[in-house]
């Protein structure tokens, strides 16, 4: 072996060596804890819903389909009932910290207030919401006793009108369940 090509072999081992020191590890994996079936009233499906961990941190994602393009609120309301045609059944929106509504409100918002879901013009949306408040805490105040529903509104909600947000009639719900 010439001079050449052992400095070569010795810098490639280094450059090896040196790249695997620099393996960052392994992020957490996505754990589904809850799964929420979304349907209109007529029984027409439209979307799923679902509770996903990462670590502590507790998100919702949600895909919508059939839904009227634009802003419509969305929700966690306080019981896990979705009964046709108007979704009352479900109850107002979670919260068990006694807050009044609204994302914008200084003294803090409902555990169920969430960001407008945002439906294109084929009448989808996909949408990815922290939940907050601790995996542990949370988790216990999605699965009380009396369950919890996740409900898209007709009209955009204005993160301030106590107790609701004027987001209007509720277009579809489903009810979550632990996966």
């Amino acid at each position: 072996m010439t001079r050449t090509a052992t400095f070569t072999s010795i810098a490639a081992l280094a450059a090896s060596a040196a790249l695997a020191g620099c393996v960052s590890p392994t992020a957490p994996a996505a754990e589904t804890l809850g799964v929420a079936q979304l349907a209109k009233a007529d029984g027409t499906p439209a979307g799923l819903a679902q509770i996903v961990a990462v670590g502590d941190q507790l998100s919702i994602n949600v895909t919508a389909s059939g839904i009227e393009p634009g802003a419509h609120g969305f929700h966690l309301h306080t019981t896990g009932a979705c009964r046709a045609p108007d979704f009352t059944s479900a109850g107002g929106h979670l919260n068990p910290t006694d807050n009044e509504h609204g994302m914008e409100n200084p003294d803090g918002s409902h555990f169920g207030d969430l960001p407008n879901l945002q439906v294109g013009a084929g009448g989808t949306a996909s949408a990815s919401f922290d939940l907050g408040h601790g995996r542990d805490r949370a988790l216990e105040w999605l699965f009380d006793a009396d369950g919890t529903a996740v409900v898209i509104h007709a009209g955009a909600d204005d993160y301030r009108t106590n107790p609701s947000g004027n987001a209007g009639p509720r277009v579809a719900c489903g009810v979550l369940e632990r996966a």
